[in-house]
């Protein structure tokens, strides 16, 4: 019975408390702010600080002086999705701007002097955002080239050098690719759109559906947004304060300055070599990526033109011997 009660009291006991609790919140509550005033909220709203919005697409947009037909709705939609995604896509068009000033300057006298649009600079930008890359089909450097045709135009390609990934050859390759393709499509933006697919695979798009305009295509998802995707991109980074972007001269990435070095044997170890110009086996790959291997084997005694970089840029501890 004892034993019920101090239960039954215990009990009694939690109420009281959980009452005096509730009263003292309900007061809290109910007291006004400091002068009256209600409390301001430490809620923001993000759009006071950022604002996201249509974009508005210029007028007149070509490729390689070729006009988009800006009339036609379904072609303005396509258009504005790759102005939106590559818009928005801010870090990435950040790093598209910065290697544009630095690879640019290398890649537009060599279309200058092929006689190829200007325009086209945007295609390696879309192709490999100006990086050697290699896509999934082995398709590889600036320009994606893939191993037959970098062979077929006379590029070097085989284990101890690679020269898809030399930007200046590589550039040269891609020229000849276009030109050629131009004379049989008489369009440039077919000719960019064959660089994608290839040359049989527009041909054979343009002769099922009996039309000779990339415009009127229906074509693959990653081909009919190629055209478009280059557009976009050569308007936002001909113009990236229209649309937001504020960079200064020194957020650029720029060229090392290089002189060049001639090798017509063997090297055994590019390492040693890179240490006779005080640099390192990395810093030598960055200037020439074309270089595959630690070592060149040459036995047919080829002239190599080997870039080094300038003194005084790069940072090179010690070889580690």
């Amino acid at each position: 019975m004892k034993q019920m009660k101090n239960i039954l009291a215990f009990i009694g006991l939690i109420a009281i408390v959980s009452t005096l609790i509730f009263a003292v919140q309900s007061n809290e509550e109910e007291q006004p702010t400091v002068n009256g005033s209600e409390s301001e909220t430490t809620d923001k709203n993000v759009a006071d600080t950022y604002q996201i919005s249509a974009i508005e697409i210029p007028e007149d947009l070509n490729f390689a002086g070729e006009a988009v037909p800006q009339e036609d709705p379904e072609i303005m939609e396509r258009v504005d999705r790759e102005f939106l995604v590559n818009t928005y896509w801010q870090s990435n068009a950040l790093l598209l701007m910065k290697r544009a000033n630095k690879y640019f300057p290398i890649i537009e006298p060599i279309l200058k002097k092929n006689g190829i649009p200007d325009d086209f600079k945007y295609l390696a930008v879309a192709e490999s955002g100006l990086q050697n890359v290699v896509s999934p089909a082995g398709a590889t450097g600036f320009w994606q080239i893939m191993r037959g045709t970098g062979r077929e135009y006379g590029l070097e390609v085989n284990d101890n050098v690679d020269e898809r990934y030399h930007v200046e050859k590589a550039t040269q390759v891609a020229c000849d690719y276009l030109n050629k393709w131009k004379d049989r499509f008489g369009s440039w933006t077919l000719t960019a759109a064959a660089y994608n697919a290839g040359p049989a695979g527009i041909q054979k798009y343009m002769d099922i559906q009996q039309v000779d305009d990339y415009y009127d295509l229906l074509l693959g998802q990653e081909t009919g947004r190629y055209v478009f995707r280059i557009l976009a991109i050569k308007e936002i980074l001909s113009d990236r304060d229209k649309y937001g972007f504020q960079l200064e001269e020194d957020d650029m990435y720029k060229k090392v300055p290089t002189f060049t070095v001639e090798v017509d044997t063997a090297v055994t170890n590019w390492a040693d070599f890179a240490a006779l110009y005080e640099i390192n086996y990395k810093v030598l790959k960055r200037h020439n990526p074309w270089l595959r291997e630690p070592h060149l084997n040459n036995a047919s005694r080829k002239k190599y033109t080997i870039e080094i970089p300038n003194k005084g840029y790069y940072r090179v501890g010690s070889t580690g011997k």
